[in-house]
């Protein structure tokens, strides 16, 4: 994985890994994945993952993409992937799609892309080959771009979906749903 020094340039992100005496991009993907997995309480704070210490797959990885921005470094590219969220991928949420007659629930989910590699910094061991297999669709977004957005574009495709595969849910129905698997998932601290 590219690796780089992290600038003393008085930029934010990048202070605050500094001041944790963390100098370069391995070791502040280290310590983000090490962070525990929890809803932050604003999204729209960048700096969220350190006021709260913790974070989602999606205030984590903007971190990573904000800090190689602050320094110069547009190739660290942040991805919204949406997957099917399955009992193979995790036994957390099996008995909630087997309440609902779902074989998955398509879950949107961030990670990095890096040259041509990809990467999964949510929890110590995560890897993208645990759901790439699992991808529907992705994109690149901003890390900007991780609340409002990525709900709209996560929300529109779950309403498709919902039609082309005739789920006899309505897209809040199924929002509830997704929202008892991610509940699922933080209780048994994974994901």
């Amino acid at each position: 994985m590219k690796n780089f020094n992290i600038d003393k340039s008085g930029k934010i992100i990048s202070d605050l890994f500094l001041e944790r005496n963390i100098s370069d991009f391995r070791d502040a993907c280290q310590y983000i994945s090490k962070l525990p997995y929890k809803r932050n309480s604003d999204k729209n704070n960048i700096q969220c993952v350190f006021d709260d210490l913790g974070g989602t797959c999606s205030t984590k990885h903007a971190t990573l993409r904000k800090l190689a921005l602050e320094n110069n470094l547009s190739d660290v590219k942040l991805i919204l992937g949406i997957f099917k969220m399955d009992a193979y991928y995790t036994g957390k949420i099996k008995k909630t799609l087997e309440k609902f007659n779902l074989n998955y629930i398509p879950e949107a989910h961030n990670y990095l892309k890096i040259d041509d590699e990809y990467f999964d910094f949510t929890k110590p061991g995560s890897n993208y080959s645990q759901f790439k297999n699992k991808i529907l669709i992705e994109k690149e977004i901003e890390f900007n771009e991780i609340f409002d957005q990525k709900i709209a574009f996560h929300k529109n495709f779950l309403r498709n979906w919902i039609l082309k595969e005739k789920i006899p849910y309505s897209l809040d129905e199924i929002w509830n749903i997704r929202e008892q698997c991610i509940s699922d998932l933080q209780e048994s601290d994974c994901f």
